[in-house]
């Protein structure tokens, strides 16, 4: 699939390289495609550079980008009729110890209230990038909740996030964001704030047949 992952801070540079590795033909669109430096690091990866307009020349949209960029990046992006978008974003305030929206609202519903031609998934929201790029724990793997209103949509975003090493759970309609992003929240206090560091995932644990 053509993926154009706008944004290129910790969680683009995770979710871009694992999809080009799959034969997806990926693109990291930035602002600024002509710095020397994201373009070595595009190189590296295996991926294209490209301006946010790429984006809109693929299949699917992925927004790794904060919640407050949202609104401007999905107008550079041109027609989004037909495209999937995945929101991997949450609405955090800048101390990254609350959220600014949550339980009767949500920014995926925000989402797709802004780009009403499209079908948006809430995925890659609930852990941090350091997972998305190694979501193995030994012969467990990490537990991908994702939420939206298309079917079709949400069997690709779960296809992709299997092909991360996820365990892909559908929650719900889109409406379930309400419930994603405060648990992505929980996922970030207990990382930043409560001294548990990157290396963990909330998880779906099933018991053992007997």
């Amino acid at each position: 699939m053509r993926i154009g992952v706008i944004g290129m801070g910790n969680v683009g540079r995770a979710l871009a390289p694992q999809w080009a590795k799959h034969g997806h033909q990926v693109t990291l669109c930035v602002r600024d495609p002509a710095d020397p430096q994201r373009m070595e690091e595009a190189a590296a990866m295996n991926v294209k550079l490209g301006p946010v307009s790429a984006a809109g020349m693929c299949e699917v949209i992925v927004l790794a980008i904060p919640f407050t960029a949202v609104s401007e990046v999905l107008r550079s992006a041109g027609d989004l009729t037909g495209k999937l978008i995945l929101d991997c974003t949450n609405p955090v305030n800048q101390d990254l110890s609350d959220l600014t929206m949550g339980y009767d609202r949500s920014a995926g519903e925000e989402i797709a209230q802004l780009a009403p031609t499209a079908q948006v998934v809430k995925i890659l929201n609930t852990n941090g990038a350091k997972n998305m790029t190694d979501p193995d724990y030994g012969d467990h793997r990490v537990t991908m909740f994702y939420a939206g209103d298309d079917p079709a949509a949400n069997r690709i975003a779960a296809q992709l996030a299997a092909e991360l090493g996820f365990e892909p759970i559908e929650l719900g309609p889109l409406k379930m964001s309400r419930l994603l992003e405060p648990l992505a929240m929980t996922w970030i206090i207990l990382a930043r704030h409560r001294g548990l560091g990157r290396d963990f995932g909330i998880d779906v644990v099933r018991r053992p047949q007997k």
